[in-house]
């Protein structure tokens, strides 16, 4: 497969019964956080009471732990040479490298085998264009302000929308992720959350989803199951509206994103008409290959969009030999990371905004390298970009940038309409319950500095019940002002009291 800068690229239910009354499927505990998470594990009470709500929990692939090289060498940095002597130096020196490689070839062979064969190549142009499409969307009217957002992270969420809608309001969805049915939509799905999990001892790439359903509404099980199965996403039914329940939903999204985006979680809430949330994350950290030296570490200009000079630290290195793009109006370059991915650089011509180049599609910033040396994208033609090598001076800002975005007037943009409009959104697939999406959020954070980089996103796609199905409950007056009986039941139901009260007095 051809190997793409939308490796980042990389909610979903059919019909079935009423989810309230289904059993927990087995399963292993919900997507664990990240190993360097900076905050608490949540408690032994949370953890039982996400279980207590599950309808379905996601069984997640296994992979042998990864050595660690840093820790690696220095075991064999710690060998004595004087103390052990030769022999037992030699003998040390071997086991140590021998159990290295051994862990090491077993992760890698467990990584591949969840790989599979990929990404379906078939695929590789949709992704393009859909990348292209939302990040030319979302950036189209910000000028001044960082973007940042995950098209992976958001691909996943859309997936399952549309996995949970039917008729013209999934129709939609599927344009715009470039796929012809929901059937295509779960294979790729699967394929991209396979191809992106890594959890390596420092370089990670963890996917997560979920769904929370209002525990008064009724849905459909076998929809719940789909999305366990080929969304690895797990399924919560709990009492919308409630502190306890919003509480469990931020603590679920702090988890899988490292705690990197908890002011963008606190955010979000819950009411009683609050039919789901459909919530995908994903967390990433990666080391550089080469890393940045801290003494290169200097002080430099960054003009800003609106031409203001504004003093940051940048980083400084040089790479002999690296393989960039030019462009017209544009330079495009990598900085590889240790476990094999790599971020790109894109940067324009002095005069010339990154929003000048963004909307044409013959510079789509999707590179794909092809055999020939050539940048090229099927789906839009050759692009305007040569292949060189050179030697590359880097000075690279440190920087830690944020998003909070609605995505409604984005996708509203980009077709994707019905799932926003009451008595035209359809999520039969899902419940019987008329709803529409209310709420679309996708907040990101990047942050890069001399060791790497550490990233994570999540999509919050909140679908609320609407007033015009759910009918008014009748109103009864218990006025008991004039005679009236009561019974008094035991714990079992037996009746423990009778009485008819003509006269209280």
């Amino acid at each position: 497969m051809k190997r793409m800068l939308a490796l980042l690229l990389c909610l979903c239910f059919a019909l079935g019964g009423c989810a309230r009354t289904a059993e927990p499927a087995s399963a292993p505990e919900p997507s664990p956080p990240p190993a360097e998470a900076t905050e608490p594990a949540p408690t032994p009470a949370t953890a039982v009471s996400l279980e207590k709500l599950a309808l379905a929990l996601a069984e997640l692939p296994e992979l042998p732990e990864e050595p660690d090289e840093v820790a690696f060498y220095a075991e064999l940095d710690a060998l004595d040479y004087d103390k052990l002597g030769e022999e037992a130096y030699g003998k040390a020196y071997d086991e140590l490298w021998s159990g290295f490689s051994a862990k090491q070839d077993a992760y890698r062979e467990a990584a591949n085998a969840l790989r599979g064969e990929g990404v379906n190549a078939g695929l590789t142009d949709a992704l393009a264009a859909y990348t292209l499409r939302t990040a030319r969307q979302l950036a189209a009217d910000e000028t001044e302000k960082n973007v940042v957002y995950s098209p992976a992270n958001l691909y996943l969420a859309l997936c399952m929308l549309a996995e949970t809608t039917g008729g013209e309001s999934r129709a939609q969805l599927l344009d715009l992720l470039g796929l012809s049915d929901v059937e295509q939509a779960r294979a790729s799905a699967n394929a991209i959350w396979r191809n992106l999990y890594r959890d390596g001892a420092r370089d990670k790439t963890l996917p997560a989803n979920s769904l929370w359903l209002g525990e008064r509404f009724d849905f459909h099980q076998d929809t719940v199951d789909t999305l366990a199965k080929d969304y690895y996403a797990s399924t919560f039914s709990a009492p919308m509206g409630e502190r306890a329940t919003d509480d469990a939903i931020r603590d679920w999204i702090n988890e899988n994103t490292n705690h990197l985006l908890e002011a963008a979680a606190s955010s979000l809430e819950t009411d009683a008409d609050t039919l789901m949330l459909l919530i995908s994350t994903l967390y990433f950290k990666g080391s550089w290959a080469s890393k940045f030296g801290a003494h290169n570490t200097r002080e430099d200009v960054f003009t800003a969009a609106d031409g203001t000079e504004q003093t940051v630290d940048f980083m400084h290195r040089t790479d002999a030999r690296r393989v960039c793009y030019r462009g017209e109006n544009f330079t495009a370059a990598s900085l590889p990371f240790e476990d094999g991915t790599a971020m790109w650089f894109l940067l324009p011509d002095e005069g010339v905004s990154v929003q000048s180049i963004l909307p044409d599609e013959k510079n789509v910033f999707v590179c794909i390298d092809a055999p020939e040396g050539t940048v090229q994208n099927t789906a839009f033609g050759p692009l305007l970009a040569r292949e060189e090598y050179a030697e590359v001076h880097w000075s690279v800002p440190k920087f830690d940038v944020t998003s909070d975005l609605d995505l409604i007037p984005a996708l509203q943009a980009l077709g994707v309409t019905d799932v926003f409009e009451d008595g035209v959104a359809d999520f039969s697939p899902l419940t019987d319950t008329r709803a529409i999406v209310s709420a679309a959020e996708h907040a990101a954070r990047v942050k890069v500095d001399e060791e790497g980089c550490e990233a994570a996103a999540f999509t919050v796609i909140t679908a609320e019940a609407t007033s015009a199905l759910i009918e008014p409950l009748p109103v009864v007056e218990m006025n008991l002002n004039r005679p009236f009986g009561f019974l008094i039941t035991g714990v079992t139901g037996l009746p423990l009291f009778v009485g008819l009260v003509n006269t209280p007095a």
